[in-house]
C-alpha cells in the first residue's frame, strides 16, 4: 500500500521535520521515499509517494496535511459558491514536481511503478468535512440535500482525478490505482446513485490508456460487485472480505488485490506469517484469476520493517513454489 515507507527509520530521517506537501514538492526527496520500501523489501512494484489531495492543494482549495490528523481544509465546502475554488488541475502548470518524480521513478526503477489518484467520493469527504470524519455527516447531508450541487463537485474532482492520472501515466507509470478510501461509509444504495457515475467516469477516462486500473476502497465489501462494470481491472479487497467471496462478488472478472489486515504485521512474524499463507492459499484455491499480495490497508507506523520484509520473501517463496 501507498504508505509502505512510513514504518521506515530512514524514512523518518530524510523527512525530518518538513510537512508532507512540501515534501511531495520536492523531487529528490519524493523520489528517495518512493524507493526506499523497494530496496529495503524487495517488492514486486513501487506507488509513488503523493497524496489524493494534492489536485485541490495544488490548485488553491486551501488543504494541508497535519502530521497525526490528516488532511485538513481551512475553509471547507459549503455552497455553490465553493465551486468555484474546485477549478481545473493542470499539472504541469500546478504541480510539475509530481511530474518530474514520476519522470525520474521511471527512469530509475526496474520494476513497475504504480501512480494514483483520490476518487471523487473520498476528496470531496476532506473538501467538506474539513478534515478526517468518523460518520461524514457534512458530505452526506449535501449529498441528500443538495444533490445537483453534490454532482456538479464530484464531476469538477473527477476531471482532476483524470488530469493527474493521466500526467502520470504519460511521465512513465505503467499503473494507476483509484484511491476511494472512505467509499465504505455508504451503502450499496446510496454509492450506486451519487457515486458510481463519477468513479466511473474516471476509471472510462482512463481506459484507453491501456495501464492496469486498480481500485481500492476501506470497508467497501458490500460495493466491490459494481466495480468491474465502472472499469477497473484489479479491485482492492479489505481483510474484512475473504477472497473467495470477493472473487464471488465480482464476477471473477478483474484481478484482486490484498488482503492482510496490517494489525497481523504489529502483532509479529508469528501471527503475520500464518494470515499471510492463509491469504496465498485461499487466492489459490477459490481460482482467483490475478492476485496482488497486499495489504488490507496501509502500513501502521509502529510496524516492525523486518515483519514486513519476511512477509515479501514469504510472498515470492510460496509463488516460487507453484
Amino acid at each position: 500500500m501507498r504508505q509502505a515507507g512510513r514504518a521506515l527509520p530512514e524514512y523518518r530521517r530524510v523527512r525530518g521535520d518538513e510537512g508532507l506537501l512540501e515534501s511531495l514538492m520536492r523531487p529528490d526527496l519524493a523520489v528517495e521515499v518512493t524507493l526506499q520500501p523497494v530496496r529495503r523489501y524487495g517488492v514486486d512494484a513501487a506507488i509513488v509517494f503523493s497524496d489524493i489531495v494534492v489536485p485541490p492543494a495544488a490548485t488553491g482549495f486551501g488543504v494541508d496535511i497535519k502530521s497525526g490528523v490528516g488532511p485538513v481544509v481551512e475553509k471547507p465546502f459549503r455552497s455553490a459558491a465553493d465551486l468555484e475554488r474546485v477549478r481545473p488541475f493542470d499539472v504541469e502548470a500546478d504541480a510539475p514536481w509530481l511530474i518530474e518524480t514520476v519522470r525520474i521513478l521511471a527512469r530509475e526503477l526496474t520494476i513497475p511503478l504504480i501512480g494514483f489518484a483520490g476518487a471523487p467520493f473520498t476528496v470531496a469527504s476532506y473538501l467538506i468535512e474539513g478534515r478526517p470524519s468518523r460518520d461524514y455527516v457534512q458530505t452526506k447531508t449535501l449529498m441528500l440535500a443538495d444533490t445537483a450541487l453534490w454532482l456538479a463537485l464530484l464531476d469538477r474532482l473527477a476531471d482532476q482525478a483524470i488530469a493527474s492520472a493521466e500526467a502520470q501515466i504519460a511521465a512513465g507509470a505503467q499503473a494507476v490505482q483509484l484511491f476511494d478510501s472512505w467509499a465504505g461509509a455508504l451503502d450499496p444504495a446510496t454509492y450506486e446513485r451519487f457515486v458510481l457515475p463519477a468513479t466511473t467516469k474516471v476509471l472510462a477516462a482512463l481506459a484507453s490508456s491501456g495501464v492496469p486500473l486498480i481500485y481500492f476502497g476501506v470497508g467497501t465489501g458490500e460495493l466491490i460487485g459494481m466495480i468491474p462494470g465502472a472499469g477497473a481491472t484489479v479491485v482492492g479487497v479489505d481483510w474484512r472480505v475473504p477472497l473467495g467471496v470477493a472473487r464471488e462478488r465480482t464476477g471473477g472478472s478483474v484481478a484482486l488485490q490484498g488482503n492482510l489486515d496490517p494489525a497481523f504485521c504489529v502483532a509479529g512474524w508469528e501471527a503475520a506469517a500464518p494470515a499471510a499463507l492463509r491469504i496465498l492459499h485461499e487466492a489459490r484455491d477459490s481460482g482467483v484469476d490475478g492476485h496482488i499480495f497486499n495489504l488490507g490497508h496501509g502500513v501502521m507506523p509502529e510496524t516492525d520493517p523486518d515483519v514486513l520484509a519476511r512477509i515479501v520473501d514469504l510472498v515470492h517463496s510460496f509463488e516460487r513454489s507453484r
